[in-house]
């Protein structure tokens, strides 16, 4: 083991999930800045460019996680790019639609639980094999706080992120024995343009300005903020790094302390 707890092992191989922008790309930056060899998807081509210009050793494929012909094309891809793989991010998700349950369209919902859970599960099944030839490794898994919470007017989110608690606490217990570590973050209210358009749909339902609904939201956080994409990006580095090579099971929040949705 290295002398230093936070530094990754060496070459240490990692997919992430919708790793082209926002919270996904601030992981990718961060892993790669520590020496990781990193295999990204997406499923927009422009943010894909942007990510191969940037990081042109670094590989990249195009795929919606909740196509399992697609997430078969990314690890075939991935395999090739990585020669092997020690840890998996499935960061992939939508904001999923805002709106009273009566309201929401049975297409909303499952595009909702496709793309924020069950695209987990088909990243996850192919991932563990490779891990487990590695002799153990890392996974996280993207939940939200509104996977502790609940989250009124965003019943499919919510329901995903709860489903994504219960996977992680599941595959924890059953791949400990394998020396693969298992957790979920939470995020909160995280800055860019997926809040921005959270807070803007649900301000236009109730007829109030976003700077009141964005108030709203700051007031139910105990420090009266939101977290970056690298405020996440680092709590996912610091689970694969030696220092935490002895965390599995565990919802982690970073989120400043969100009291309620």
């Amino acid at each position: 083991m290295t002398s230093d707890p936070f530094a990754l092992p060496e070459g240490t191989r990692v997919i992430v999930t919708a790793g082209a922008s926002g919270i996904g790309r601030a992981i990718a930056d961060l892993l790669i800045a520590q020496k990781a060899r990193v295999h990204i998807c997406d499923v927009d081509d422009a943010h894909l460019s942007d990510f191969k210009r940037a990081h042109p050793t670094q590989g990249a494929t195009k795929a919606d996680v909740s196509k399992e012909s697609d997430v078969a094309r990314l690890f075939d891809e991935a395999k090739n790019s990585l020669g092997g793989l020690d840890a998996l991010i499935n960061n992939a998700g939508i904001a999923g639609p805002t709106g009273n349950v009566e309201d929401l369209s049975p297409e909303d919902w499952t595009r909702t639980i496709e793309i924020c859970l069950t695209g987990q599960f088909l990243c996850t099944r192919l991932a563990v094999p490779l891990i487990k030839a590695e002799g153990g490794g890392s996974i996280v898994n993207m939940s939200s706080a509104a996977g502790r919470l609940g989250y009124a007017f965003r019943s499919p989110y919510a329901a995903a992120k709860w489903g994504v608690i219960g996977f992680t606490q599941s595959l924890a217990k059953e791949l400990g024995s394998d020396n693969i570590r298992v957790n979920a973050i939470l995020p909160g209210i995280v800055e860019g343009p997926r809040i921005t358009n959270v807070i803007k749909a649900r301000a236009e339902q109730t007829g109030v300005t976003y700077q009141e609904m964005e108030k709203t939201y700051l007031d139910r956080v105990s420090m009266r903020r939101m977290v970056t994409a690298g405020d996440v990006a680092g709590t996912i580095l610091f689970l694969l790094s030696n220092a935490g090579r002895h965390i599995s099971g565990q919802s982690l929040g970073v989120d400043g302390n969100v009291e309620t949705l």
